[in-house]
């Protein structure tokens, strides 16, 4: 199963992610310039979001350099000597991503959650005494902590107890064992119209200044532009499971199996929740470049989730592969032209592929918008619950 999320949202002037000049990122499509905010904007911005962890219960990874810092910190907070909390820290973080901390951190960042934290500081003080002061020979401190890493590495083995991992996926090439699948695919967001490059000129003044003196004291420009932009994210619902520990009880032994069974339980509840923390940051998450100058915080003005078992998934940019034009009889801009291109375009695509099976479909549009509604005007919800429990409602509960 897929749960593909499709958005419309309309940014005012903003620059909420930039390239390496400071200029809103573009991109060339349909053979004209589109406005452009990458994936990995969006990704972060959802997982900001309060209601994510709200919703899940759980508390966000946390991807560092300073893996070590951290370790340290809650060693020092349980009463561990500060210095010596500091260098079997860093040990520990040198052990797992195989390469010495320089100067506090690792090379690399590390992404991990706070179950996995809680993990290395409870079993690094636990062992404290009996083992890290009191190493031997025969047992140094290097091999004792290189059993804690293998320990750690076996135990979150193509699992994390953190939805935002599960979703988008981790990876350190020096310990691939550790490496989860996204269960997340997140597109570029474009928009569905052409767009053209403004700049703002701006100035500052010196509030102490004589009066008699004339001049700006600081003058600058800024980049910037106003889109409408199409969104499309997915959710692999089996890879989701499967990275919140969810097993195949054909791989599980027998005396085991009880346990995985509870286990798979509660790994699909946690997916369920994690679906709908998703929706929700999704829909009100932006990006932060640049707010404090341009404060473009605007709503989803058009959201369709679909949940679907046919093993499709379906990108629908091409709907605006030919730009939108804003519309002048009667006069509209370019959010209605832009729904009425995605409505047109999903009615070809389901109408073609007869063999397309879509368990369930809700959608949301600004009333002010509804006439612009075809094909997809049955699937209209008028209240943010029912749009995603109309989805949540279809997932497998076990």
């Amino acid at each position: 199963m897929f749960i593909e999320l499709h958005l419309l949202q309309s940014f005012a002037p903003a620059n909420l992610n930039r390239d390496d000049t400071g200029s809103p990122k573009d991109a060339i499509f349909g053979g004209y310039r589109r406005a452009r905010i990458s994936s990995q904007a969006f990704k972060a911005a959802i997982r900001r979001e309060p209601v994510f962890a709200e919703k899940t219960g759980v508390p966000v990874g946390q991807r560092t350099k300073r893996m070590a810092e951290e370790i340290a910190s809650r060693l020092d907070r349980l009463g561990q000597d500060k210095g010596a909390a500091t260098a079997v820290a860093e040990a520990f973080a040198g052990a797992y991503v195989k390469k010495a901390v320089d100067k506090g951190k690792t090379n690399v960042l590390i992404y991990l959650s706070e179950e996995e934290f809680s993990w290395i500081t409870e079993q690094l003080h636990k062992n404290w005494d009996v083992t890290l002061s009191e190493a031997t020979e025969t047992k140094p401190k290097e091999k004792i902590i290189g059993d804690l890493v293998k320990e750690l590495v076996n135990n979150t083995k193509n699992r994390t107890s953190a939805p935002d991992i599960a979703l988008f996926g981790r990876m350190l090439a020096s310990e691939a064992t550790t490496n989860i699948d996204a269960a997340c695919q997140v597109a570029h967001a474009l928009s569905t119209h052409a767009v053209r490059m403004e700049m703002d000129y701006y100035t500052a003044m010196d509030h102490l200044k004589p009066d008699d003196t004339a001049g700006a004291d600081m003058v600058g420009f800024t980049s910037f532009n106003s889109a409408c932009y199409y969104r499309y994210l997915r959710i692999d619902w089996r890879q989701l499971c499967k990275n919140l520990g969810w097993r195949d009880e054909s791989d599980i032994k027998k005396n085991e199996l009880e346990q995985a069974r509870t286990m798979n339980k509660e790994a699909v509840k946690l997916a369920n929740c994690t679906v709908e923390g998703f929706m929700r940051a999704t829909m009100s998450a932006i990006p932060t470049g640049k707010q404090n100058a341009f404060g473009a915080q605007n709503c989803t003005n058009f959201a369709m989730a679909v949940a679907r078992n046919d093993g499709k998934s379906w990108n629908l940019v091409n709907a605006f592969e030919t730009p939108i034009k804003a519309g002048r009889e009667p006069e509209t801009g370019y959010i209605e032209p832009s729904i009425q291109a995605l409505d047109d375009y999903w009615y070809d695509l389901t109408s073609f592929y007869d063999d397309s099976k879509t368990v369930a479909t809700a959608v949301y549009v600004m009333n002010k918008h509804q006439h612009a509604l075809n094909h997809l005007a049955d699937h209209r919800q008028t209240k943010y619950s029912d749009w995603v429990n109309t989805i949540i409602d279809v997932l497998p509960q076990e």
